[in-house]
């Protein structure tokens, strides 16, 4: 029998098919392509990246992304920035994972291990490390040579400082030779240059300046060992959110959802930070 349809949705056998995935995608009409300037090309890049992240296939969406970047001269609209970013946090958040599930086993059998075993499990976190080396240098190589190079001023520079700061960061996280200094730098650099460009460009309650200040307070904290800095970074960041928040009653936060989030992250990390800083006076 012929399908049919009831209220545009497909109809067998007199039963209406569940709603799928792309029944809640608008449509596109092709005045709406022409005044974007996005060709069906992109779109197919575009699609294919979405679907790709649902899946979980996070190369591949990187992959789709890069051949965006590649031919449309570096420009990425807001939705292909996010999906770019979202991509390399997935990948890089898996391998970290990893990374420290294998370092707490390390430490946990460290004495009841044989020589044997230890050499093994070495092994194991050296590959981990490998491809986290891969995958943050893939990324740096993109925003250094790409992106940051083609980002208008404002909200998009920072943004991919922002990225630029986290993955040396996380480089510098991992590595046990002498390189470690110069990754914590050149992470210090970009979120320098970052956070310098926000103070300039975005209010104080921008998500993409907040979330900036959450990182770079953790950079004190997780590289150079600070608490101290840590904390006198992120505390300044909250503070001015609210008082510009509380100087306009009447003012919207843009992105109010993930503006509060990121300040509710901060006020935690404050917490846990202060917490360390009184351990260690009171040791004194």
């Amino acid at each position: 029998m012929a399908p049919s349809t009831m209220n545009g949705k497909l109809k067998l056998n007199g039963i209406p098919s569940t709603p799928s995935v792309f029944d809640s995608l608008p449509p596109i009409g092709l005045g709406e392509l022409r005044q974007m300037h996005i060709s069906l090309s992109r779109l197919d890049c575009l699609f294919l990246a979405k679907i790709a992240d649902q899946a979980e296939r996070y190369h591949d969406v990187v992959a789709q992304l890069k051949d965006i970047i590649n031919d449309n001269n570096a420009q990425l609209t807001i939705d292909e920035r996010n999906l770019l970013s979202i991509a390399y946090k997935n990948l890089t958040a898996n391998l970290r994972a990893s990374w420290r599930t294998i370092d707490a086993l390390q430490k946990k059998e460290a004495l009841s291990s044989t020589r044997q075993q230890v050499k093994l499990m070495r092994v194991q976190k050296d590959l981990i490390e490998k491809d986290l080396d891969k995958v943050c240098r893939d990324i740096v190589d993109l925003l250094e040579k790409y992106l940051i190079p083609a980002a208008s001023d404002g909200e998009e520079k920072v943004f991919y400082a922002k990225m630029r700061g986290d993955y040396y960061r996380y480089l510098a996280e991992l590595t046990r030779l002498n390189s470690r200094e110069e990754l914590g730098k050149r992470s210090l650099e970009a979120y320098k240059s970052a956070y310098r460009h926000a103070l300039a460009t975005l209010p104080p309650t921008h998500p993409t300046r907040l979330g900036l200040a959450l990182n770079f307070a953790v950079y004190f904290h997780d590289i150079m060992r600070s608490p101290e800095r840590a904390c006198h970074l992120a505390k300044h960041a909250f503070d001015e959110a609210v008082m510009a928040a509380s100087a306009d009653s009447n003012a919207t936060f843009a992105n109010l959802e993930d503006a509060l989030m990121i300040l509710q992250l901060m006020r935690d990390d404050l917490i846990l930070w202060h917490g360390e800083i009184s351990k260690v006076r009171f040791a004194e």
